[in-house]
């Protein structure tokens, strides 16, 4: 039985990524987004503090050319121990 995807690829997605607000979670963020997609740049990702500024989300905008590419962003991504959440 195959998974029917929401989504049709290619397309541009954004990927959140949850965590405290220092340079080890935005370093670890962006070193395992580069490793999937090499060259995005600032201009493919916001930033938003909380309201007390002790945790960040940044949401990459990546352009996707399989699930199974986003799959696997996904699951590194949620492996790493700087990283609390990912949606």
């Amino acid at each position: 039985m195959s998974e029917e995807s929401l989504l049709s690829f290619p397309c541009e997605l954004p990927i959140k990524v949850l965590g405290r607000n220092d340079t080890v979670f935005r370093e670890a963020a962006w070193s395992i987004v580069r490793t999937h997609y090499e060259h995005i740049g600032e201009a493919h990702v916001t930033e938003q503090q909380s309201r007390q500024n002790a945790y960040l989300s940044l949401t990459f905008v990546v352009y996707a050319q399989s699930r199974d590419e986003v799959d696997a962003l996904y699951r590194e991504l949620s492996a790493s121990d700087d990283i609390m959440l990912v949606l």
